[in-house]
């Protein structure tokens, strides 16, 4: 495979050096080069491998190196081919048998047939497999109802489900389903996450740590060639300094830009982008121990937090009251009956008395410095701190980084804290409750439920959901499964995000997905 040439690669690289913030306390000074795409990203990645990985502040790296049998068609959620050019499914909706695409190679120049998709979900989904160990909060739950991977051919792989599983293909078209290289992670191991090969538009060159990821052209790309050479994607965690390289000119692009900063980018050096999402901005409640153990102290953190002033005031109208866990924009799947919380500190007051709440009873607050979706964390956790003091409590906030905040809030709130951010972009209406909802995805069970909250009745509905293949009954499912969630309160719901982005006069042909995913692949830098 041909790369960029010496000249082209060392201009990169001072671009990169140039453009650094030597520690995050000065914007730069310099234009970017041409043909070089520069990214301002909210957090350092964990990882680049799609089996370790959750945020999507890393699926945006990923999806233009890595591709998955499906994808979701631009400006949609529905899937369309990618590494297979067809699919058929069973009558009885256990038995996807894939196509695949001829002539597609890996970025190390191995071939991608049903071999190498079969190893991919061996790797993630059977324990003793010798690659299987990628991090403690894989999404293998994703792909859980497959029972076996069989190679039918070179081109075709055959998926036996244990059960129909209506989000199968949408589950696929996410992340976690990226392809990676066998003979990559073979190679590399436990460091693959650093080496990472693919199908994509882009190769990997290039992780210098807390500074930059460098990818390139494919030249070898079976489809379009990307638009650009390259792109560097530069974590700069402040979101201040994030505008302030963006206005400097020392970034092309920046996403999730704070609110309050928008009106910063209105002019003709400057290209505003919004697009509404599946995304639930929340804060976990522990459901296991402390005050929050008992329902009515959970409603009245609901009624005492004032979400249109953080909505009006603190994001800038740039989102929607949340009335329950599962997103409007899964509109067949929503339930419209459901009204938000209204803001009522004196019904929150009586609740609390009720349920022998004292005054100054205090709160561990776990708040990050800025993450995935998460809609200017810190200024939302100062004003839901402010107004839930106001009805008695004594809120002490914790302030993580993005990646630490992850390894704590993820294994549990147990023993740590009353309560956390948190914020999900999701791709089907199962997702969300179903990692983070029933009792069987506690962190002791390898889920995401950090509040341990557990209703048997919950638990029947998602699992009765995932396997109806009547979208109907599907949307009756989780219609009711919303109305019990919302009134057993294990979270405060807050707001769904219209996510945006703002790119540079230079950048052409870019724009957001519903996913919340960032394909780059056909953006132009000038």
């Amino acid at each position: 495979m041909k790369s960029l040439d010496l000249t082209r690669r060392a201009l990169i690289f001072a671009a990169i050096t140039s453009l650094s913030l030597g520690g995050g306390d000065r914007p730069a000074a310099a234009q970017t080069p041409p043909g070089v795409l520069i990214v301002g990203q909210i957090a350092e990645p964990k990882s680049l491998d799609p089996a370790a990985v959750t945020a999507v502040n890393d699926f945006r790296i990923l999806v233009n190196v890595y591709e998955g049998l499906v994808r979701y068609e631009p400006g949609t959620l529905e899937v369309a081919p990618a590494l297979a050019t067809d699919w058929a499914i069973s009558e009885e909706g256990t038995e996807y048998t894939f196509t695949l695409r001829e002539g597609v190679t890996f970025h190390d120049g191995t071939p991608f047939n049903a071999e190498t998709v079969k190893f991919n979900f061996d790797r993630m989904l059977n324990e003793d497999h010798p690659y299987h160990d990628t991090g403690p909060f894989p999404l293998a739950f994703f792909f859980s109802a497959i029972a076996k991977t069989e190679v039918l051919d070179e081109l075709t792989v055959k998926f036996t489900l244990n059960a129909p599983y209506a989000p199968f293909l949408s589950n696929l078209a996410y992340p976690t389903g990226l392809m990676v290289s066998p003979a990559a992670v073979e190679q590399h191991g436990a460091d693959f996450g650093r080496n990472p090969a693919g199908t994509g538009p882009f190769t990997f060159v290039e992780w210098r740590s807390n500074e930059a990821v460098v990818i390139e052209k494919n030249p070898d790309y079976w489809g379009d060639p990307a638009g650009t050479e390259a792109v560097v994607f530069r974590p700069i965690t402040d979101a201040n300094t994030r505008v302030a390289e963006m206005l400097a000119g020392g970034i092309d692009m920046m996403v999730e830009v704070p609110p309050t900063a928008l009106s910063r980018f209105q002019g003709d050096a400057f290209k505003v982008v919004e697009q509404a999402g599946p995304h639930l901005w929340f804060l976990i409640l522990n459901a296991k121990e402390g005050p929050f153990a008992d329902k009515r102290v959970r409603q009245a953190a609901n009624y005492a937090i004032n979400k249109r002033a953080l909505v009006d005031d603190v994001l800038e109208g740039t989102a929607e009251i949340a009335a329950g866990p599962t997103p409007p924009a899964f509109a067949w799947a929503h339930n419209e009956t459901l009204a938000p919380y209204p803001y009522d500190p004196e019904r929150a007051r009586a609740l609390l008395d009720e349920a022998g709440i004292e005054e100054g009873t205090e709160l561990t607050f776990y708040v990050t410095e800025g993450g995935s979706g998460m809609l200017d964390p810190i200024p939302m956790g100062t004003a839901i701190q402010a107004d839930l003091n106001a009805v008695g409590f004594d809120v002490k906030i914790e302030t993580y980084e993005w990646n630490t905040f992850l390894g704590e809030v993820n294994p549990g709130l147990e023993g740590k804290a009353d309560m956390a951010e948190m914020a999900w972009m999701t791709n089907d209406p199962d997702t969300l409750p179903y990692l983070a909802l029933r009792t069987e995805a506690w962190p002791s069970e390898g889920g995401f439920n950090s509040g341990y909250y557990s209703n048997e009745e919950v638990d029947r509905l998602l699992e009765e959901a995932r396997v109806a293949t009547d979208q109907e009954e599907r949307a009756r499912l989780y219609k009711r499964m919303q109305e019990i969630v919302q009134e057993d309160a294990p979270w405060v719901f807050v707001a769904n995000w219209k996510q945006n982005a703002v790119t540079s006069d230079r950048v052409e042909n870019f724009s957001l997905e519903p996913s919340f995913l960032l394909q780059l692949e056909g953006v132009v830098k000038n």
